[in-house]
């Protein structure tokens, strides 16, 4: 309510329900008088669901807020042999300041929509949540053999897409990756930031999708 007077409107939301404009109808000594009138709910996140290796707390801040505002349907950030096990017990796990992050990456988007989040699961319980008929890439700098933006997905109702820790997949992990149908793609030759790379592939994903 920073600098509002009676009388002034306001976009308002409700979490993963209608957008509306909201009305400053009085100021108490102690109180807000509000009203509000909805409109329709927004329409649904986009069917994709992104894996990655739990990243350092700040990289998760902002994969949790950019990935939001680009409206994808889940985040689930998982356990790798290749990550840092500290990263699981980060204050941003431990509260509820990952949330925070969800609702504000929603807001900027004007969206109301918030997408699942996990952490913390094996890479293979994460694998046993997906939607079972999704396209399903994961993002490899070593064995990634095609591009990501060169990918024909006509057709596919949904996407996933994995992003290993910042030292990328395991040898186990490209072979579970594999059996459980994954085809392992690239962004081309430049090593990119988990953060960029993770924003730069959804976007891709999202075009390649046709939800652009």
């Amino acid at each position: 309510m920073l600098r509002r007077r009676e009388g002034d409107s306001f976009d308002a939301g409700l979490i993963n329900g209608p957008r509306g404009r909201g009305t400053l109808v009085a100021i108490g000594q102690d109180s807000l008088t509000l009203s509000f009138v909805w409109g329709k709910s927004p329409p649904p996140l986009c069917l994709i669901h992104v894996i990655i290796g739990l990243p350092r707390p700040q990289t998760a801040r902002d994969i949790l807020r950019d990935a939001a505002a680009l409206g994808v349907a889940a985040l689930h950030f998982v356990k790798t042999e290749k990550g840092e096990p500290g990263y699981a017990g980060s204050s941003l796990w431990k509260s509820d300041a990952w949330r925070d992050c969800v609702i504000n990456g929603a807001a900027q988007a004007f969206c109301t929509r918030l997408p699942e989040v996990t952490h913390g699961l094996p890479l293979a319980e994460a694998i046993a949540r997906l939607p079972a008929h999704a396209a399903r890439l994961a993002l490899d700098n070593y064995e990634g053999t095609a591009a990501l933006s060169g990918i024909d997905l006509a057709g596919a109702p949904a996407g996933v897409l994995a992003l290993g820790a910042e030292r990328g997949w395991s040898a186990t992990e490209r072979e579970l990756l594999r059996a459980e149908g994954f085809s392992l793609v690239h962004l081309g030759p430049r090593v990119l930031r988990t953060e960029t790379a993770c924003i730069a592939a959804v976007t891709l994903l999202k075009a390649r999708l046709g939800w652009l």
